[in-house]
């Protein structure tokens, strides 16, 4: 069966961007019932965002490119205060929300360094 690929998705950032929708569906799996509605929502749309402006951006004009990019940027940011949030909570452990911060501060590392790359910085 032939494979039909993208370009974005050969894009590191992305493909880091997807690992982190995985580690917070399989964290938010521990959440009690009761916020599924609630945080789990909230955290898993914030992370998938992160994923989904990454792809839209691909392929766009510069001024767009920035913009998605810089909305991913926003959208790690509210999983950060998704990871504290969920940690005062104690659904999750000290070690588990450094575990979860640093994946975020790598993503956001990477879409900075892309930004300045490719000198959309300005914006």
């Amino acid at each position: 069966m032939k494979t039909i690929k993208f370009k974005f998705e050969d894009l590191k950032v992305y493909q880091k961007s997807l690992d982190f929708v995985d580690t917070v569906y399989n964290t938010t799996k521990q959440f009690l019932s009761e916020e599924n509605y609630r945080l789990t929502s909230q955290f898993i749309r914030a992370a998938t965002s992160i994923s989904l402006n990454i792809a839209e951006e691909s392929g766009d004009t510069n001024p767009q490119f920035s913009r998605f990019f810089k909305i991913s940027l926003g959208s790690i940011k509210e999983c950060v205060v998704c990871v504290t949030i969920v940690n005062n909570q104690n659904f999750i452990t000290k070690n588990e929300s450094l575990i979860l911060r640093e994946k975020l501060a790598e993503l956001s590392k990477m879409i900075t360094a892309l930004l300045k790359y490719l000198n959309l910085t300005k914006d």
